[in-house]
C-alpha cells in the first residue's frame, strides 16, 4: 500500500450548511461532480468530502451512535502566525464556533481550533518545521535512516 491519503470525508448533520460554510465563508470551490449527496473539495493533493452523516454510516454499514469525539480533525496549516489569525477570523466569521483562540504551543508552532458545521474541528496552525511548498502543500522532514 503506497504511503498517502486521497481523501478525507466527513459526515455532517446538516450538508447545505457545510456547504456554505466552506464556499460562501471560506471561499472555496467544490470540484465539477454535481451531486445533492455529496460535495467534493481540492485540498492541495487531498481531496476533502462532505457527506450526511447518516448516509456516511449507511455507507459504511455502521451504525450513527451520536455526536461524540471522534478523535478525528482536520487541519489547515499557513505560512505565518498572521496567516493564521486572519485564517481563524474568517472562519468564525463564516459560522464556524471558536474551540481555542490561536496561541503559541508545545511544539513550537501557533494554533488554535474551530467547530465547523457538522461539529467536526478544524485546526489552523502554523508549523514552522513544516513549511509549506510554492503549492501550499506541507512538507514533511525527510524520515530518518
Amino acid at each position: 500500500m503506497d504511503q498517502r491519503i486521497n481523501m478525507i470525508t466527513l459526515g455532517v448533520d446538516d450538508l447545505a450548511a457545510a456547504r456554505r460554510f466552506f464556499e460562501d465563508g471560506l471561499g472555496w470551490r467544490p470540484a465539477g461532480f454535481d451531486s445533492e449527496a455529496i460535495a467534493f473539495y481540492d485540498a492541495g493533493g487531498t481531496a476533502l468530502a462532505l457527506f450526511g452523516r447518516g448516509d456516511l454510516a449507511a455507507d459504511a454499514g455502521i451504525a450513527d451512535d451520536g455526536r461524540g469525539f471522534s478523535g478525528v480533525t482536520i487541519a489547515w496549516n499557513g505560512a505565518s502566525e498572521a496567516a493564521v489569525d486572519a485564517a481563524f477570523a474568517r472562519a468564525v466569521a463564516a459560522g464556524a464556533e471558536p474551540v481555542k483562540t490561536p496561541v503559541a504551543v508545545f511544539w513550537g508552532g501557533y494554533s488554535g481550533y474551530v467547530r465547523i458545521p457538522g461539529g467536526h474541528l478544524l485546526e489552523i496552525a502554523f508549523n514552522p518545521v513544516f513549511p509549506l511548498d510554492d503549492c501550499g502543500r506541507v512538507t514533511l522532514p525527510s524520515p530518518k535512516e
